[in-house]
């Protein structure tokens, strides 16, 4: 792939982990939230997944800024590439990913492209990603895609498990490490990954298919409120935990 003009959107973490990924690999030129002041974009890397209307709005602006044969990887942790496609007036140029911010720590990025999608964008979305010295795997269009699925479903039985007295932060992420094995706890996945998006998975799911295994954990959706969400933040379960611990102490 010779060398393109990249566009990175969005306030997140990822957004800000993708840009920083593109910088250290050379791949072109690459700009953050600078869509308006550029000329030429090949490809548009999109992120938004808490707030779908701001989603929508958002992708609807990119395609009235950008010649219609640009490539746009959407993220579509909470809802199909298909629908997000359908917000657009030249669908087949859309193909979505799903990852969270620690995308380096796994080193895969998974694929779903929608129904309306051409075959072309799909090869450019890949080498996109390869470039960035990721894997990239194809996966069904389905909310959640497979890895920040079940990952998020996992923080969320956690944090139920949390909230309903089982054990404190600390030693479920202790137990989860030590029972299965795993690098990480869900309570230091969930720091390190940020816990909107994990929120946007879960809040996809539960709309998606109305089971009640999906809704999210309603200690989920209050840290979100807070903005006690990890990431870059510096808040999260375990300040939440130690809050609640000294206010017992007292």
């Amino acid at each position: 792939m010779t060398s393109k003009t990249i566009i990175v959107l969005g306030e997140n973490l990822l957004a800000k982990e993708l840009f920083k990924a593109i910088q250290k690999n050379n791949t072109g030129q690459v700009h953050l939230n600078e869509l308006s002041t550029i000329g030429h974009v090949d490809i548009v890397i999109e992120t938004t997944n808490l707030d779908l209307n701001d989603k929508k709005r958002k992708l609807q602006e990119i395609e009235a800024m950008v010649t219609s044969n640009t490539l746009i990887l959407s993220s579509i942790l909470h809802v199909t590439a298909t629908e997000v496609a359908s917000w657009l007036k030249h669908p087949e140029r859309l193909i979505g990913f799903g990852t969270f911010s620690n995308f380096y720590e796994s080193n895969l990025i998974e694929i779903a492209y929608p129904l309306q999608a051409d075959s072309s964008y799909l090869q450019t979305a890949q080498e996109t990603f390869q470039l960035l010295q990721l894997e990239t795997e194809i996966v069904e269009d389905e909310v959640g895609l497979v890895f920040p699925r079940i990952l998020s479903l996992i923080i969320n039985e956690a944090a139920f498990a949390l909230t309903e007295g089982t054990a404190t932060v600390q030693d479920i992420d202790l137990a989860m490490k030590k029972g299965t094995n795993y690098p990480l706890g869900p309570f230091e996945w969930a720091e390190k990954i940020g816990l909107e998006d994990v929120y946007a998975v879960l809040l996809g799911l539960y709309n998606q298919y109305g089971e009640e295994r999906y809704r999210p954990a309603p200690l989920i959706k209050k840290l979100v409120s807070a903005g006690w969400v990890g990431g870059d933040k510096e808040k999260g379960f375990y300040h939440y935990q130690y809050r609640k611990t000294k206010e017992y102490s007292i």
